[in-house]
């Protein structure tokens, strides 16, 4: 960890063919099948003899939500970096989705909106847009593809350790409780990961955890599409803290099944609720007019909500003793606010950091400090971009870091250049995106560019 974040994440984030694999453990045990606990599956297939996948649902065929991702009926975004991530460990994936009915939402056919104003086109990257179950479900059967990976329906209670590291998983299934022999271990079972409570009841440290209070709301709604190659096919409505206060935006998009996916957010008390007639009138009334077009057509089903209390991070970097063949990923290690579309990405990244560990020679049996120390250069990233931009609204209460107002201030600076300016505009995109760390933002010649933009257009 002696290189800096910004080199160290790009390191981490290149889409190289992987070299070959060497086998190193025995069994590997992944407790949730959730996108992290998928792509974790993956990268430990190259190194275990065998891996088993253990979550509390019913993981069978078929793009459905799920009670284990409440999340899963609200709008989500796969960013550049975790497709490009998600398309090494299973070369063809996007050709796969496009064939199978998601949305290719290339450059041209997006639009970006920053409170109300359109802004210039940035990134040139190709996206994939499609629902939740959707990618989950192809995830999981390119995952399940593999000849040494099963998967299971139990609910996970607990550890089994030695004197120095993970022996096996403790879990429930309907003819009662059992215990999974592992040699290495993954927790993505999510944000509610009780992780650190079988750590601390084995005689381990509990990672520290951190919460930011966000209060965020979300209402999703689906309504049929009958174009099909609509231009755009997605649009993002972003509205500032300064402009919107606790109005967050909105988002639409164009995916499988001849659907357009609808998004309103917002903190606090501004909360789109259930009711279609009233979803249907912020749309028209409140956002750019590709949303009162989409609303125009039929509404399928109800209007979907979600509400997320808080950010939260276990720094597992921290712990001081750690059992060996033990690591977390996805919303286990880090949750945040989801109105930026991190999360996808975020758990491909990990994945990414697991490759990269395992096959540096490292004892997968020792204490996996080289896999969170890489980790933590992802969540840092993305937790920084989130809770700063979440500490501007005004309902969050949180206190604000040292510094905050300063670099506040230069993040506006470079947002509002990046309406106007295509060179900041990419700049910016590539971090919003994930395929660049926030740092690279923060060089004077960047912020004095955005300067310069920002004063010619006063």
């Amino acid at each position: 960890m002696n290189q800096r974040p910004a080199r160290l994440f790009a390191r981490i984030g290149e889409a190289r063919p992987a070299a070959a694999p060497r086998v190193v453990l025995g069994r590997a045990v992944v407790l949730g099948a959730s996108v992290a606990g998928l792509l974790a599956a993956r990268v430990l297939a190259d190194h275990a003899q065998s891996v088993l996948i253990l979550d509390r649902d019913e993981v069978g065929p078929g793009a459905e939500p799920r009670p284990g991702v409440p999340q899963g009926t609200q709008m989500h975004v796969l960013l550049p970096a975790g497709r490009e991530q998600i398309e090494r460990l299973f070369p063809g994936f996007s050709r796969q989705a496009l064939a199978e009915g998601a949305s290719l939402a290339s450059a041209d056919a997006r639009r970006s909106y920053h409170d109300g104003r359109r802004k210039v086109r940035g990134s040139d990257v190709d996206m994939i847009a499609a629902s939740r179950p959707f990618l989950e479900d192809l995830v999981r059967r390119r995952t399940l593809e593999l000849p040494n990976v099963t998967v299971a329906r139990g609910r996970a209670t607990g550890l089994e350790c030695d004197a120095t590291a993970v022996t096996g998983v403790r879990y429930a299934d309907d003819t009662g409780p059992a215990v999974a022999p592992a040699d290495f271990v993954v927790d993505a079972t999510g944000r509610s990961s009780r992780l650190g409570d079988w750590l601390e009841q084995a005689g381990w440290e509990r990672p520290p955890l951190r919460r930011l209070a966000i209060n965020l709301n979300y209402a999703t709604a689906l309504f049929r599409r009958t174009e099909a190659n609509p231009t755009p096919n997605a649009v993002l409505a972003g509205c500032s803290a300064e402009a919107g206060g606790d109005v967050a935006g909105a988002g639409l998009s164009a995916i499988e099944g001849d659907r357009w996916i609808v998004m309103l957010g917002g903190y606090g008390d501004c909360r789109p609720g259930r009711d279609a007639d009233d979803l249907i009138r912020r749309c028209r009334e409140d956002f750019p007019p590709e949303f009162g077009r989409v609303v125009r057509n039929e509404l399928i089903g109800e209007v979907r909500t979600y509400r997320q209390a808080d950010s939260r991070r276990r720094d597992f970097h921290r712990l001081t003793r750690v059992p060996g063949g033990l690591v977390a990923v996805g919303d286990a290690v880090a949750s945040f606010n989801p109105i930026y579309g991190q999360g996808m990405s975020s758990a491909a990244l990990h994945a990414a950091c697991l490759s990269a560990y395992l096959r540096s020679g490292a004892d997968p049996r020792g204490p996996a400090r080289g896999f969170f120390a890489l980790q933590q250069v992802i969540v840092d990233a993305a937790w920084g971009m989130s809770t700063s931009a979440d500490l501007a609204r005004p309902s969050v209460s949180a206190p604000r870091p040292r510094g905050y107002r300063l670099s506040r201030w230069a993040s506006n600076e470079i947002v509002r250049a990046s309406i106007s300016d295509p060179v900041t505009a990419r700049r910016f995109d590539a971090v919003v995106e994930m395929r660049r760390h926030p740092s690279t933002l923060a060089s004077p010649a960047v912020l004095a560019r955005a300067v310069r933009v920002n004063r010619s257009h006063r």
